[in-house]
């Protein structure tokens, strides 16, 4: 079975080659735009489904994998920072404090989209300006849901985790995995 994954990010490419799986990626033109009106679970599982449903109708016979990983502050949606000052707010909001990290997958087969949705508790440290200052310096907050990524220079403010570490990453494995691993089962 040929598995696409609907996404261009770095890290969900990372992660997909650690699944073992041949896969080729495909870009999914979806409006990821929230109003925060939206429940934080059920934005990410709804964007993760409109990702699959477009990808599938280009690939009719293949396993499309998509996800949306967003960070909640307080039901607060925090999105890509687009500016300096943008990533600064976000990371003074997550300070000292915990927020969920939730990851919508979609995983669509022949016409049938199944999804779920993984969250983590994420505990960040005490933050000085200076050191939001620096971390915004290395470029890293800018294309990451909630200003970080967990796995490069941001890690060392994070005092614990509750839940998939990968799915702070952008992409929850082992469910993923054990997810396809039901389809391709199936399908036999």
């Amino acid at each position: 079975m040929k598995v696409v994954l609907a996404s261009q990010s770095p890290r969900r490419r990372e992660l997909m080659r650690r699944l073992g799986f041949d896969y080729i990626t495909a870009t999914a033109d979806v409006n990821e735009d929230n109003n925060n009106r939206v429940v934080p679970r059920e934005y990410a599982r709804e964007t993760a489904l409109k990702k699959a449903e477009a990808v599938m109708p280009k690939h009719p016979d293949s396993l499309v994998v998509a996800a949306d990983t967003i960070v909640a502050l307080d039901e607060r949606i925090l999105g890509k920072p687009r500016s300096n000052e943008e990533a600064k707010e976000m990371l003074a909001l997550l300070s000292g404090r915990h927020h969920f990290v939730y990851t919508g997958v979609a995983l669509g087969f022949r016409g049938v989209c199944r999804s779920f949705v993984e969250k983590t508790k994420v505990f960040v440290s005490e933050l000085s300006p200076d050191e939001i200052a620096e971390y915004i310096r290395t470029g890293e907050p800018f294309d990451k849901a909630g200003a970080y990524g967990i796995q490069g220079a941001f890690g060392k403010f994070i005092r614990r985790i509750e839940g998939d570490y990968y799915n702070v990453m952008g992409l929850p494995i082992n469910r993923l995995y054990r997810e396809i691993k039901k389809i391709m089962s199936k399908k036999r």
